[in-house]
Order: structure tokens, then sequence, then C-alpha cells
């Protein structure tokens, strides 16, 4: 079975992780410092704050931009089903806006289509790696008087207007699942523009303490911290931190890669009809964290049925990104028409791309899907 993705980690993330438990710091600690040091570096931000996944840190970026009851927050149906539950966490509503069909992201214009004047933040997600026009929502938001919170969950190594996909973000969040293109097993950051703003994420992460555990243990006298305000246990472990740092020395290889791998596959369906394979915007490049194509009427199998016969042949693929609006956890949610929304989450799928897939899988893949479709 050909999988539709797997982490590209070796001995050196082994030796790495081995070193951190020897050295005895296994929760929050030195490694964790500089791996966000280090992350924030590499996609252009002022500060990273290192947390235990992009929804603790979606969370956290709504707690600290004072979103709560009362309050709308704009976010895509189109994408996993945390980026709207962030907004439940802290009391607020969440309102779906559809997405373009080029690359499944809000615009400016599905945005504006939603706002209201309880409006007070939109989550908007470079899917799959593809980003959104950042320069276009960003100054949008700020004409509205809007926070927007960057969803880069799959988008480390991607760009938009040249700059890397976070340069320039009052605040983003980032996923290292083993489903992203960089991972820690488990884990997440935030990446922001100001310092103060850093502190505050920092302390929230660590039960609203003063002073963090790692400075306490390294004080050669008694620290007796307090607690400022109701934080959370949302910490990365010094474990997770190192296996990042490799990972991040790898990152535009891993890249490099997988826009190969996507380029070819762009080639071997360009005689497909009816399936259109997911491309860069005109305003930046993916790191193609997800390669899907769209089905449609053409193709002449609907998307189930072609997963199962792929299935079938020994390749492992998905649905296209969930749509949340129709998941039982928001039945009965208001929204308005989410017409391109239900299109991709029911004619899209995920193609297998992971680093090492040869190109004897691709052809395995391409060969099974052009088999499929009736002409």
């Amino acid at each position: 079975m050909i999988p539709v993705m797997r982490p590209y980690l070796g001995e050196e993330e082994a030796r790495a992780a081995a070193d951190a438990v020897r050295s005895g710091w296994v929760a929050q600690g030195p490694r964790v410092a500089e791996f966000e040091q280090a992350f924030a570096h590499r996609v252009g931000a002022a500060e990273g704050v290192a947390v235990s996944s992009c929804t603790t840190a979606l969370h956290l970026a709504l707690v600290v931009l004072g979103v709560g009851p009362g309050d709308e927050v704009v976010v895509p149906s189109l994408s996993f089903i945390a980026t709207a539950n962030a907004a439940r966490y802290v009391g607020a509503t969440p309102v779906f806006a559809d997405v373009e069909l080029a690359t499944g992201n809000l615009t400016v214009a599905t945005v504006d289509a939603v706002r209201t004047p309880r409006t007070r933040a939109v989550i908007a997600v470079h899917q799959g790696g593809v980003p959104f026009d950042v320069a276009a929502l960003r100054a949008a938001c700020q004409d509205w008087g809007i926070a927007l919170v960057e969803d880069a969950a799959c988008a480390a190594g991607s760009t938009a207007h040249g700059r890397p996909v976070g340069a320039g973000a009052r605040i983003a969040a980032w996923s290292f699942h083993p489903r992203k293109v960089l991972t820690t097993g488990e884990g997440g950051a935030l990446t922001v523009d100001d310092p103060d703003l850093a502190v505050r994420l920092r302390r929230l992460r660590e039960h609203g303490m003063n002073v963090s555990a790692a400075a306490r243990h390294a004080s050669t006298q008694p620290v007796l911290e307090s607690y400022l305000e109701t934080g959370f246990n949302y910490r990365m472990t010094d474990v997770q931190a190192a296996i990042g740092l490799v990972q991040l020395g790898r990152l535009d290889a891993m890249v490099a890669r997988r826009r190969e791998l996507a380029a070819r596959y762009r080639a071997l369906l360009a005689d497909l009809d009816g399936l259109t394979p997911v491309r860069d915007p005109a305003y930046g490049t993916a790191n193609f964290q997800s390669f899907w194509v769209l089905l449609d009427e053409r193709y002449g199998r609907p998307r189930n049925e072609v997963l199962a016969l792929l299935a079938e042949a020994g390749i492992s693929a998905r649905r296209g990104i969930m749509a949340a609006h129709l998941e039982p956890a928001y039945a009965g949610t208001a929204h308005g028409d989410l017409p391109v929304t239900e299109r991709l989450t029911r004619d899209s799928l995920i193609l297998p791309l992971f680093h090492e897939l040869t190109e004897a899988d691709q052809d395995r893949v391409a060969e099974a899907l052009h088999k499929l479709a009736v002409r």
C-alpha cells in the first residue's frame, strides 16, 4: 500500500531526542527556547512561542486578542475542525465564510460577505500549504478594524508575495503534527510581531506564571513564582523541540522535494479531463503539505468511488479537506450558502505525497487515476 503520507524522520532526529532525554530536560527547557527562536527567524517573525499544538496556539491567539462571548470570528468551514473550535473555546461565535475554488482559501470578498458589527477577528487558513493572499486580507482587516489570525498549520516553507508565510503577521499559528512538512511528533507554535505579546503568550502557556519553570530550575536561589492570570498547560517538551531543530534544518530540502513531486504529478495528470490538480497561486508558492485534485463530471466517477477503487489498487488517498459546518458538532449552526466549500469537500481527494515517494509510486497513482476515468 502506498501511504498518503509518511513523516521524513531519521537517525539524526532519533539522536537529538535521545540527547534531550539524557540531558535531564524532558519538559519545557532550553531546547524549546532555541527552537522557537530558530523557527521565528526562519519564517521572518519577531518572536516565536512554542506550544503543545496548533489548536492550543489558535486558542491562545484569541485569548490575547481579547475575543470572547458576544463576539464573532469569521472562519473557513473548509478547514480542520480545530479552526472553528478555537472560537468556541473563548465563548465566541464562529461564522463560516466561503472560499475560492482554486486555493481553498478565504478572500477579502468571502470575508466581507459575512462580517457584521460583531465581527472581532478572522482566522484565515493557508489551506494545505497553499498561501492565501496575505497582503490583501491583512489590508482589508486593518481597514475594517478586525484582528487577523493566520492559521499557518500546514504552511511552513510556503511563501506569499516573495516572503515566507508568517513574515509580517501580527499573529500566526503553526502545527508540527506528523502530517505536516515539519514535525515534532505533536506540537505547535505562535509567531508574533510584538515582543510584549510574546511575553504574555509564554506566561499563558505555563499556567499564567510570572517566571517560567526553566528559569526557576536554572536559578541558584529559591524562586517564589506568582500566577498573574488564569493560564493553561500548553507547553512543548524539550524532546519535541530537539526533533524540531533537526527538522528545521531539513525544511528547505523537504519543501523542494515536495514541489518537485507536485510538478511531476501535474505533468502525469495533465491529459486527464475532469481532474484539476492544485497549483501555486499567482502571488506565492505552496509547500504542498497536501496535494489535492478536484474532480468534475467529465472524470465520470464520484470522489468516494475513486477513493475506494484506489484503495483496492493499493493506493491510500484521502477525502479532500473537511467542511466543519457539515459535521455533527456544528449541526444547527446558522450559516449562509457555502457552495465552493461544499464542492471542494465533496469532489476533491488528497493523493500520496511525502519526501520518500518514488517515481514508480507516482506512476502507479497516475496510472490508476487514468484507468478509473470514464471515457
